[in-house]
């Protein structure tokens, strides 16, 4: 199954010079779209879980947490 993808408010010139790319290469602006980001992302490594965690983790740090049995109690005392 292949998705679709929407960009909106680009610049006209972006636009321009998309389409001129695409003329060079002999694609269509979408075509010369899609391979653009298929060749930014998949030179692009997937982080792995553990990275995505640690990432999150330093990006929260100092942060008060509340505990997770904490919030599960007051959802229970709301019904």
């Amino acid at each position: 199954m292949t998705g679709s993808l929407s960009v909106r408010n680009l610049d006209d010139d972006l636009i321009a010079r998309l389409k001129r790319r695409a003329a060079r290469h002999g694609r269509s602006a979408e075509a010369e779209h899609r391979e653009i980001l298929r060749q930014a992302l998949t030179g692009e490594p997937e982080p792995s879980f553990d990275d995505l965690a640690a990432e999150f983790r330093a990006m929260t740090r100092g942060r008060r947490h509340t505990p997770a049995e904490a919030l599960l109690r007051e959802g229970r005392d709301e019904r």
